[in-house]
């Protein structure tokens, strides 16, 4: 429960080509070598990120969720990243967080990048999803949602005063004072390379704010509309220390973290335990 090992995988991504794109990640993920917990592809990793969603979307049972079944199990990892999902008649831009026995958990991301017309075409997520594993927890959310920080932050309870989600009957065990929400902050991107410089310096302010490891983990190479990633993936430490960064390559790259350093951090640094109660609506409820 000390550690987690966690695989990232910076890669190219042919657009809007399903079945090419599975196949060049399944080939990553069997290159790599020794040991991991966690592989985490991109933001649409089957597509890229296309605003097509009534050519691309499958349904929870299609054909790129099956596939992250298979890969799960076989090599007895949990493996995420987002993929166009329809259900009901919408459209969500959908992390998914697969478990090696078939079970998984879903992320639907919550802020829709209007300047890309996302919001046009795809509806908003209403709920965070925080995963545990180990006994580590990590609040899992999709590129632009890095720009609000309301939506990461951690909520912790000040000493004997309940968790106002447990208040509210979310179903969320009661969190001793100053204790954290989660421990890893996982962002998967499809970020350009022309706001590069936001990507990384928010990425070092979420990990610093919220006392937390972060993970982010986006694209490179050029999209269908032209757009270049340059990729800058990363992984920080609670301190804001860059552990791994790689900038332009197709790279992948395994971090073992380090739970005692987190919780040393957090001893020296009780910041968790002045932090603001609060809740966060939904904008989309009446």
């Amino acid at each position: 429960m000390s550690v987690l090992t966690i695989t990232t995988i910076q890669t190219d991504l042919h657009w809007e080509n399903k079945i090419t794109n599975l196949q060049m990640l399944e080939e990553k993920i069997n290159s790599i070598k020794g040991r991991t917990e966690i592989v985490v592809l991109p933001e649409m990793f089957s597509t890229g990120f296309s605003m097509k969603p009534e050519l691309l979307a499958e349904t929870m049972e299609g054909e790129t969720v099956q596939w992250m079944k298979r890969i799960a199990k076989e090599k007895k990892i949990i493996l995420t990243g987002s993929v166009i999902i329809s259900e009901e008649g919408d459209y969500y831009n959908r992390l998914i967080w697969m478990l090696p026995n078939g079970e998984y958990g879903m992320y639907d991301k919550r802020h829709c990048f209007a300047f890309a017309g996302e919001d046009e075409h795809y509806t908003p997520g209403k709920k965070r999803l925080i995963a545990s594993v180990k006994g580590w927890k990590i609040n899992l959310q999709i590129c632009y949602d890095l720009r609000f920080p309301v939506w990461a932050r951690q909520a912790p309870s000040p000493p004997g005063v309940p968790d106002p989600a447990k208040e509210a009957g979310e179903g969320k065990e009661h969190r001793l004072g100053g204790e954290a929400e989660y421990d890893i902050l996982l962002y998967v991107a499809n970020w350009p390379e022309k706001r590069n410089h936001a990507w990384k310096t928010l990425l070092q302010a979420r990990a610093i704010e919220n006392q937390c490891y972060v993970v982010g983990v986006n694209r490179v190479g050029d999209d269908g509309n032209n757009i270049h990633h340059s990729g800058d993936s990363m992984v920080i430490d609670p301190l804001g220390e860059v552990l791994y960064t790689k900038k332009e390559e197709e790279d992948i790259y395994t971090i073992t973290l380090d739970r005692s350093h987190l919780e040393t951090v957090r001893t020296k640094l009780p910041f968790l335990k002045d932090a603001d109660r609060f809740m966060i609506s939904n904008a989309n409820e009446e």
